[in-house]
């Protein structure tokens, strides 16, 4: 079976799957955060090729006086912070699966604007094709560097193997079952890649 197949076959079965959560998640996010109910954002794929990832919103729209963002802690919802915490904010990637966008295991898809930053080796994690879930996941998540985080990315694709995605899967479940690692010590998301200094 090859990792394509394996894909279509864990996104179609996922959402089937999950189906009642995706639609009881959209209601209450439709309720307590009003639209939209998914987080889009263009992120870069394999070679770097842009596209379009879905998750479900978790925070508000709030601003403040000048149009800019409220801090991520004072947009936070309870609602959302459970659907982060539990990992169902990463189940409409599944849509991006099966389009082709990303593969169930890869290195993470980021920002477009740390395409910049990377230096020659941590460049090579965009060589294959991005995924819902990787080693640096399983190896730690938000809680690792992201020096580290892009040594474990690079690690991978330099040893992919079908029996590496497996066991990267099994281990995802049990990381989201135990719900480890969701932040970055003290903050809601990853506080932002800046460069590697030489």
């Amino acid at each position: 079976m090859g990792k394509r197949t394996l894909d279509i076959i864990i996104s179609v079965v996922g959402l089937s799957l999950t189906a009642p959560i995706l639609i009881i998640c959209s209601i209450l996010i439709r309720i307590t955060m009003g639209k939209p109910i998914f987080y889009k954002q263009v992120r870069p794929g394999k070679n770097e090729v842009p596209f379009t990832l879905i998750k479900f919103r978790t925070m508000t729209n709030q601003q403040d006086l000048n149009g800019v963002p409220l801090p991520d802690e004072l947009r936070k919802t309870k609602i959302g912070s459970f659907i982060r915490s539990t990992s169902i904010d990463e189940l409409p990637q599944l849509y991006n699966v099966l389009k082709g966008d990303l593969s169930i295991v890869g290195p993470r898809p980021l920002l477009m604007e740390y395409l910049k930053l990377y230096n020659a080796e941590q460049r090579k994690r965009h060589s294959v094709k991005p995924g819902i879930t990787g080693l640096a996941q399983v190896k730690g998540r938000n809680a690792l560097s992201w020096e580290k985080k892009f040594e474990y990315d690079v690690w991978y694709v330099n040893n992919q193997s079908m029996k590496l995605d497996l066991y990267i899967i099994v281990k995802t479940i049990l990381k989201v079952l135990l719900r480890k690692n969701v932040n970055a010590y003290n903050h809601t998301t990853m506080y932002k890649f800046k460069g590697t200094k030489s």
